[in-house]
This record gives C-alpha cells, sequence and structure tokens, in this order.
C-alpha cells in the first residue's frame, strides 16, 4: 500500500474512533442505548460484515488496495451521510437533547467531510494508476487539503495542472 495512503487512512481510523467515542458520549446524554437492535442498524452491519469479506478477498496487491479503497468510500459515503442527518436533527431538537446532538456533530462533522472527499480522491487516482494512466499520489483533494463540497471538484480540476508538474519534476 502506498505510503502515503496508509498513513491517511490510519489517521482516519484513529478519527473514527474518537468518532465512536463521541456519539456513545451523545447516546449516554441522550439516555439511548447504545447496543438496542434496529432494523436500520442490522442492515448496517451486514453491510459493514460484507465490505469486511470484499476486502479479505485477497487478490494481486493492488487490486486488493482498490477493493479495500472501495469499501472505504462506501463506508465513508454512509458516515458522511449519518453524521449530515445528525445534524440536521440537532437543528430541529430543543433543549438538552438539540444541544448533545449539536455538540457531537460539531465535533465530527469537518473531519467527516474530509475523510469522504480524501477517500474519494484516493480511490479515483489509484483507478487511474490501475488502468495505466499517470495518477496524482497522493491526490489533489489531499495536497490541497480539501474540507469542503466546493472544494473538492476544484481539487480535482486541479489534477491535470498537477500531473503537468509531475512530469517536469515539480
Amino acid at each position: 500500500m502506498n505510503d502515503d495512503l496508509k498513513k491517511e487512512w490510519n489517521e482516519y481510523l484513529e478519527q473514527t474512533r474518537e468518532h465512536e467515542r463521541i456519539l456513545l458520549e451523545v447516546f449516554d446524554n441522550l439516555g439511548l442505548d447504545p447496543n438496542a437492535e434496529s432494523p436500520g442498524r442490522q442492515v448496517v452491519r451486514h453491510i459493514g460484515e460484507s465490505l469486511v469479506m470484499a476486502m479479505k478477498s485477497g487478490g494481486p496487491k493492488e487490486a486488493a488496495q482498490i477493493v479495500a479503497g472501495e469499501c472505504v468510500v462506501l463506508a465513508e459515503t454512509k458516515d458522511h451521510m449519518n453524521w449530515e442527518l445528525i445534524g440536521k436533527v440537532a437543528l430541529q431538537l430543543a433543549g438538552a437533547d438539540g444541544e448533545a446532538l449539536k455538540a457531537g456533530y460539531d465535533q465530527v462533522e469537518d473531519q467527516e467531510d474530509r475523510h469522504l472527499y480524501h477517500t474519494k480522491g484516493w480511490i479515483r487516482e489509484l483507478w487511474i494508476e490501475s488502468l495505466g494512466m499517470p495518477a496524482v499520489l497522493p491526490p489533489p483533494e489531499e495536497v490541497k487539503k480539501v474540507e469542503t463540497a466546493i472544494g473538492a471538484p476544484r481539487a480535482e480540476a486541479s489534477r491535470e495542472t498537477m500531473l503537468g508538474k509531475q512530469k517536469r519534476g515539480g
């Protein structure tokens, strides 16, 4: 695995563990049982287990890296959507419950944005590289430290310029 990619994903894993801690704190503040089963939780668990199975499927190193990257993008997309929904609910709830959700959301949302945009950039560039075309690694989203939805397409649009600099050795 590319060392930059490995560093990035290890950082995201640490942040995701912190997000889990934050969410458990929110559950505690709201008096919710984090172990309660729901149909939605069952679906998410099934999807998560399926993604892990896909990542463990093996194959050549480059293919395994792309499969893992695809799985991470799917998981980050779902994670991003969940935190977005938490933010919307936080705005609708009054009192301590709304404040608890808002506090959790405020601690996590920027990181979730970054996770989604950066992982999408990584997988795009890994696919491009696997197809025998020049890739920008680390991707523009990483280099430009993209943190917003508007910044992601701007960074991607800069990849041709970045490729030119790579060719010139700069």
